[in-house]
């Protein structure tokens, strides 16, 4: 079980920081990513961890801006997210995929296995 939190609203410039909690599964096993959807678009790829936190994998729209890491003793994964613009106004999902590949990260949505509720960002102009 995956449950996100940390969303909210924003001015565009200012900072997030999203939080997943897993529960129930060996988290250290798990490659962890996030995604985000906005109305009437498709669910997009926004970052990726994998097992042990030495690799991740973020979009050109998020590098430079967004952080992913890992904390596999609290079974927390963290959305670091600067320099905000309207255009990452979106439901930000969590995810988590188990049976990867050692150091391996995941930037499609089939790959994973797991999905959390959602937090809602809203960043305004």
């Amino acid at each position: 079980q995956l449950q996100a939190f940390g969303g909210g609203l924003v001015q565009a410039g200012g900072s997030l920081r999203l939080s997943c909690a897993a529960s129930g599964r060996a988290f250290g096993s798990l490659v962890m990513g996030w995604f985000r959807q906005a109305p009437g678009k498709e669910r997009e790829f926004v970052a990726s961890i994998s097992w042990g936190g030495s690799r991740t994998a973020r979009p050109d729209s998020a590098k430079g801006r967004f952080t992913i890491f890992r904390d596999n003793a609290k079974s927390t994964v963290t959305l670091q997210m600067n320099s905000l613009k309207p255009d990452d106004t979106a439901i930000y999902y969590c995810a988590a995929r188990s049976n990867g590949v050692s150091g391996a990260v995941y930037d499609t949505a089939t790959a994973y296995d797991y999905w959390g509720q959602g937090t809602q960002v809203t960043v305004s102009a």
